[in-house]
């Protein structure tokens, strides 16, 4: 199975994605991740995505695209890959399928978390990470024994800058013009399938499970699972 996980900022898309990749045990690629551990590890792939990111520059499809097609060489992704957040534009998309080709592969499904758009300003500026040791909290979902201090370390929490509200609905207004094209190129494939990203972890996990079971075996029917539309 090639699965993609799409929605906004805060929708719950990387801890699905993470968990499904585990349970099915596929390959689990969110290229966002891997462009840090190569910047961290200061491969020549993490040299060359600096010094875009120093610059202000965003880093270009064709690298995004390179990354993927090394990381699809992985023995796990023999047995499947669940791409998190990655396709981000409809040129990387593009490219994705053709990469796709070359493999004689092609995407089963594109599950597409949709949440409220106030759900997710509330999911992230609620959040509160320890300045020492990097736990996450929620100020409502997740707080901590004691208000402000890490439970781990005893660290200060604080509010990253890109999760304050002003801030997070910036995010949002920025992904809803990027992914308009994006959502309408997967369904014109009939690949994109809805999942109400606005419920509990445990509610939304049932729906993608189910929505992962229904994917067909073979590609030649790989539609059947996407008949439910978007609005």
């Amino acid at each position: 199975m090639r699965v993609v996980f799409l929605g906004p900022p805060g929708a719950g898309k990387g801890t699905q994605a993470k968990q499904e990749a585990e349970r099915l045990r596929v390959l689990y690629i969110a290229t966002g991740d891997e462009l840090r551990k190569a910047i961290s590890a200061g491969t020549p792939l993490g040299q060359k995505v600096r010094r875009y990111t120093t610059s202000g520059q965003l880093v270009p499809d064709g690298v995004i695209i390179d990354l993927v097609r090394e990381l699809l060489t992985q023995p796990q992704g023999r047995d499947g890959v669940i791409f998190d957040g990655f396709p981000r534009t409809l040129p990387q998309a593009e490219a994705l399928d053709a990469l796709l080709r070359e493999r004689g592969e092609a995407l089963d499904a594109v599950l597409y978390f949709d949440v409220p758009a106030e759900t997710v300003v509330e999911r992230l500026s609620g959040r509160r990470v320890c300045r020492a040791c990097g736990a996450t909290y929620h100020i409502q979902y997740i707080p901590p024994k004691v208000a402000g201090k890490c439970d781990r370390c005893g660290g200060e929490l604080y509010q990253r800058d890109d999760d304050r509200a002003e801030t997070v609905r910036e995010r949002l207004r920025v992904y809803a013009a990027q992914a308009a094209g994006l959502l309408d190129y997967y369904r014109a494939q009939d690949l994109l399938v809805p999942i109400q990203g606005g419920r509990s972890i445990e509610e939304v996990r049932g729906e993608v499970q189910a929505a992962m079971a229904r994917l067909p075996a073979g590609r030649g029917d790989r539609g059947t699972v996407a008949r439910q539309r978007l609005p």
